[in-house]
């Protein structure tokens, strides 16, 4: 029997720069992900000059907005409702 309570070896595992790599790519990505979501960063690259946009003192500019039509109604509905049961210790 061998008692190892006095041993002072250490051992070293060396590791590639895979792992350092996949981590540094997965930080990358999460920062152009928050930067995308938070609006920061957009791909929507168009090409030509900005817009010509004049103001009156005390006006607002004029705003073409393309916006969804929302249409709010009722309407009459029959649903038929299932008939529930309660056993009580197993007597109806």
């Amino acid at each position: 029997m061998v008692d190892n309570r006095f041993d002072n070896r250490v051992i070293v595992e060396k590791r590639g720069p895979g792992r350092t790599l996949i981590i540094l790519l997965l930080a990358v990505v999460a920062i152009v992900g928050v930067l995308f979501a938070t609006g920061f960063w957009s791909a929507d690259v168009k090409e030509g000059d900005l817009p010509e946009v004049s103001v009156k003192g005390g006006e607002l500019p004029k705003v073409d907005v393309d916006s969804k039509a929302v249409v709010v109604g009722t309407k009459k509905e029959e649903i038929d409702v299932p008939t529930v049961g309660v056993k009580d210790n197993g007597e109806e």
